[in-house]
């Protein structure tokens, strides 16, 4: 198939390219990038005139429940919801039931992904064996059958020896390691910041100290082994500090920050409802602050999700009763577009470097880029357009978002994988 994209406004932090051009695509992959392309024998056009064209986005976090959990979310619903906001490339985590801690599991998941997703799968094995923190699992095995990177996401590796050791066998298999930051012996009954917010709701308080502690114990131990360290979901301006130092100190370390996180503070919390319960929480104003100018600056590399579905009535309860978690593959776009590149803490070809260029340097793959010879991953969005989200309209089975009503700028008109069109506004 040929399929032709016009007039279309391209920004590609690879090459940096960034001006109007045409782009030919062809047996799946960039055949042709230049200012004027003829459509003659094309089997589809796309007109994106006023448009932005832009290498699919790549969420290096995700829950996607299957198996285990289905109720919340399936392989071919998060995969959906994925394509609705523009990724074309996404990482689940390894904490469903039973969670991806082997060779067998790793290929049920790229089986059903194989059948069912509309989009790339690129799992994460677990570090230990059911996550229970006590014995190593299978690396050499997982990677074999397609895992890109190691996690115990959902919790942390308290045993710093053990933790040693899967850098250390992790770094042998050129396999990066991506870290929860909870230390679970400070956070005990926390379901929030600990806060005013939580002081006006009686509620157990989550400190900055359960994230920032772990940050610098696993950037100390990363150091030995020289291991690739990502650290997850980073919510504090402390984790921002120390992402700098360890860059500073010529580390292989790097940084995430979610949506939610530098969209939100706790003072945005106007109730104790389960849609404001995640983890870690919202925080402080000037946390976010720090998250934005992190990013601005190049300090945290990365903008990814930690997409989190839950079933509505599990949310519709008290923070205190209220599962960790919220949604947001199909929110990411906007919210980055509304709360960074429209405030101006983002250029758009910044933008782009967070939300797909940067992501593959992570994970070492040749994505993230959308050169002659390229994949054809390709998201194609309308950077003006203004709208209000909907979560009833959300193709995720979670509709758990505080977001939900929120007039934002930016939206997903065109998603294309492997130069298949798979989704269209």
């Amino acid at each position: 198939m040929k399929l032709l994209i016009k007039n279309g406004h391209v920004l590609n932090p690879a090459t940096n390219l960034d001006r109007v051009m045409d782009i030919l695509i062809e047996d799946g992959k960039v055949k042709t990038l230049k200012q004027s392309i003829t459509n003659e024998e094309c089997d589809r056009v796309i007109d994106a005139n006023g448009l932005y064209v832009m290498p699919g986005f790549i969420d290096l976090h995700v829950h996607l429940r299957e198996p285990g959990f289905e109720y919340k979310e399936t392989i071919e619903s998060g995969a959906k919801a994925a394509a609705t906001g523009g990724f074309t490339s996404i990482c689940p985590m390894p904490n469903t039931k039973p969670s991806t801690d082997c060779r067998e599991m790793v290929e049920l998941v790229m089986d059903k992904a194989n059948k069912e997703s509309v989009v790339h799968i690129l799992p994460i094995g677990a570090i230990t064996t059911n996550q229970e923190g006590s014995q190593l699992s299978d690396f050499k095995g997982m990677k074999e059958a397609g895992i890109v990177a190691l996690s115990e996401d959902g919790k942390s590796v308290m045993d710093a020896a053990l933790f040693m050791r899967g850098m250390q066998a992790a770094k042998k298999l050129n396999l990066p390691i991506f870290s929860h930051c909870e230390d679970k012996s400070l956070v005990g009954k926390g379901v929030m910041n600990a806060g005013k917010k939580a002081k006006e709701f009686g509620l157990e308080g989550i400190c900055n100290a359960v994230e920032d502690v772990i940050v610098a114990r696993d950037i100390l131990i990363a150091k030995e082994p020289g291991c690739t360290l990502h650290l997850c979901h980073c919510s504090t301006k402390d984790s921002v500090t120390l992402v700098k130092m360890a860059k500073e100190m010529g580390l292989s370390v790097t940084a995430e920050v979610c949506p939610h996180h530098f969209s939100m503070s706790e003072d945005d919390i106007t109730e104790d409802h389960g849609r404001f319960k995640m983890n870690p929480p919202l925080r402080k104003k000037e946390d976010v602050e720090a998250l934005k100018k992190g990013l601005r600056d190049g300090i945290m590399d990365v903008i990814a999700t930690d997409h989190a579905p839950h079933g509505q009535e599990e949310k519709n309860q008290s923070m205190a009763k209220a599962p960790f978690g919220i949604v947001g593959l199909e929110t990411a776009f906007a919210l980055t577009m509304t709360e960074l590149v429209k405030k101006g803490y983002l250029t758009p070809m910044q933008m782009v470097e967070k939300l797909s260029y940067n992501p593959a340097k992570v994970l070492g793959i040749d994505k993230g880029n959308i050169d002659e010879g390229k994949v054809a991953d390709i998201v194609i969005a309308d950077f003006d357009r203004e709208y209000q989200i909907d979560a009833k309209k959300f193709a995720s089975k979670g509709k758990n978002t505080p977001f939900d009503g929120k007039m934002v700028t930016g939206q997903v008109v065109t998603t294309i994988v492997s130069g298949e069109v798979v989704y269209e506004n």
